[in-house]
């Protein structure tokens, strides 16, 4: 049955942003309450989007499919729930996912959520996880494979490795793992690029094979004080230099983001290692943990876009 209240289509990110931005800050900052400087984050202009209108055009619904394979910012109007609005955004959204080749999608579904998606076949898996406050598990769907042209699965869910540093050669160690285990994407938070840590010929060539890794490859770097790497000759600046379309740097502005004490370093495999005291090597992490993964990559993301270009290394590259 061909409903006539509402259609959905694919929207774009620039033509219906306004469209869009109606729908999710009504529901999820007006209603959920998540800051609206949680809700926009760098993959929306990199994710594929779709909009449900109603009769007369209005925007009703929304939901987007980013580049790491994943359905998310999925939205409804209120007076709109109930009435397969957010069947049909779902449905667009596999259909998408499908056309790109992608074997298997994941949500992070909101808890109360977990039934309507079960109902498409998608489970459940993990501990359940906070995500702006909000009760969170990881959930994943496996796509008909004849219907997609052949890419590379995702990868299969990993038994999770604890990671644990008390000094500088189990940091180093813990460093190595998580970046053995990257395939494209890496964020780094770090104080003043952790020389003890990064510039180590080690790490340094497992970084390399990741900017190296293709055309998805992208190495992003917050680094509060710059100068003191850049003085002292760090070798990961050098490297960047070389790759600077792929190692970009960033430095905080806000008060608040120059003052985080803490450092950390997550990949695109759901793993993270985090130092309470970035200017200590003491740490704790995971090779796989959703959830804890999740608020650290949203938290990097709301800092870099509040970030500029390093002043210092914008000279250096000169």
């Amino acid at each position: 049955m061909i409903r006539e209240d509402f259609r959905v289509e694919p929207a774009d990110w620039t033509t219906d942003l306004d469209a869009l931005r109606a729908v999710r800050e009504q529901v999820f900052v007006v209603e959920q309450r998540v800051p609206i400087e949680e809700e926009w984050d760098a993959l929306d202009p990199r994710s594929k989007h779709v909009i449900a209108r109603d009769a007369d055009d209005q925007p009703i619904g929304t939901g987007r499919l980013t580049p790491d394979r994943a359905i998310g910012r999925m939205a409804v109007l209120k007076e709109w729930r109930g009435r397969g609005v957010g069947e049909a955004l779902l449905h667009a959204l596999l259909d998408q996912a499908r056309s790109l080749g992608y074997p298997a999608v994941e949500i992070h579904a909101q808890t109360h959520a977990i039934p309507f998606y079960e109902k498409f076949g998608f489970e459940a898996y993990g501990d359940e996880f906070l995500e702006c406050d909000i009760a969170h598990r990881m959930m994943r769907i496996d796509l008909a494979a004849k219907e997609a042209r052949v890419l590379p699965p995702l990868p299969p869910k990993p038994e999770p490795r604890a990671l644990v540093a008390e000094g500088r050669d189990q940091a180093v160690a813990a460093i190595a793992d998580l970046l053995a285990d990257t395939t494209h994407e890496l964020a780094i938070y770090t104080r003043d690029l952790d020389p003890a840590l990064l510039d180590v010929p080690s790490i340094l060539d497992a970084i390399k094979r990741i900017a190296l890794s293709g055309r998805r490859a992208r190495i992003r770097v917050l680094v509060q004080e710059p100068r003191k790497p850049v003085a002292d000759g760090h070798r990961l600046i050098a490297l960047a230099q070389r790759l600077p379309s792929v190692i970009e740097f960033r430095t905080p502005q806000d008060e608040q983001d120059r003052l985080y004490a803490s450092a950390f370093l997550i990949n695109d495999r759901r793993g993270y290692l985090f130092r309470t005291l970035g200017s200590r090597n003491e740490g704790e992490g995971s090779t796989y943990a959703p959830g804890r993964h999740a608020q650290l990559r949203d938290y990097f993301d709301q800092v870099w876009e509040r970030s500029v270009s390093s002043e210092e290394l914008r000279q250096l590259a000169l």
